[in-house]
């Protein structure tokens, strides 16, 4: 059984397997990519993972009992031979989007309206397929955990983590790494 945190680049995976990590689950992590101002705790990323779509399969074996960040768009490449349990983390469309435009920016490149809209629609498709998708896939279970609501309230979706792995762990730890400073790009419905 390996671990998969998911979802949308700038969703609150990072802040997840952050989380899982102070909680007790071993992750596989190989810290390539730094801290910086808009992950100042770090990424927790591996970058093998980022192979998937090319066929890179084989370090899926050293990520057995393991939590692992894969994004949603590289789910399907997942191949068969093992259980996986999913922790999709979904945020605010609007979020996503300001987050990823102020990551853009700040490397000195520019986006426009026309495309910020585009980039919604598809998102918002995107993760409705592959929620489609992953109810298909008999190897695959899943918990969908809202970003917006596990800064507002973390205690509440700590005991159902906790359910969803099998696992006892530390939750106080876990509560600990969601720093509601770190939510910066927050959209304004309510």
């Amino acid at each position: 059984m390996i671990i998969i945190v998911s979802g949308l680049p700038r969703s609150g995976t990072a802040m997840m397997m952050n989380m899982l990590k102070a909680g007790g689950i071993k992750i596989l992590e190989d810290k390539t990519r730094k801290p910086d101002e808009n992950n100042p705790k770090g990424y927790f990323e591996y970058e093998p993972a980022k192979k998937l779509p090319e066929g890179n399969i084989s370090w899926l074996d050293e990520a057995e009992e393991k939590a692992v960040k894969v994004i949603s768009f590289f789910l399907q490449h997942l191949p068969d031979k093992f259980e996986y349990k999913i922790i999709f983390m979904e945020r605010n469309f609007d979020e996503i989007l300001k987050s990823q435009k102020q990551t853009v920016m700040e490397k000195g490149q520019k986006t426009h309206p026309k495309e910020d809209k585009m980039m919604l629609e598809y998102y918002k498709s995107h993760v409705k397929q592959t929620k489609e998708w992953i109810s298909l896939q008999s190897n695959f279970s899943v918990l969908y955990l809202s970003y917006n609501e596990m800064v507002k309230h973390p205690e509440q979706h700590l005991d159902s983590i906790c359910e969803f792995l099998g696992n006892e762990l530390n939750k106080d730890k876990m509560n600990k790494v969601i720093d509601e400073k770190l939510y910066r790009q927050r959209s304004k419905k309510k």
